[in-house]
């Protein structure tokens, strides 16, 4: 072996107990990454699904009775009317 590669051997040698917690430390990063990523993938695909199955199913109709509004209308015009009636009265005398 060279000079150079023989020097080379020893850095690395005596390093290698940092080298070796980064890796396992990246390899930790990598698999949380992976992990949350699935568990994203897994859940959208579960909503949609969902979202598919409750839109295929059945829906019920509904009516709906507007009696009350027209009646609210038709009593708020009256009370507008006779307002407008008593103020053109009290302009009048």
């Amino acid at each position: 072996m060279s000079q150079e590669k023989v020097d080379k051997y020893k850095k690395e040698k005596a390093n290698r107990k940092q080298i070796m917690r980064k890796e396992k430390a990246a390899n930790v990063i990598r698999k949380c990454v992976v992990g949350v990523v699935g568990i994203l993938l897994i859940g959208w695909i579960g909503y949609s699904a969902y979202g598919t199955y409750e839109s295929s199913k059945a829906t019920e109709e509904v009516q709906i009775d507007y009696t009350a509004v027209n009646e609210l209308q038709d009593r708020l015009a009256t009370v507008q009317a006779e307002e407008a009636e008593a103020a053109e009265a009290k302009t009048a005398e």
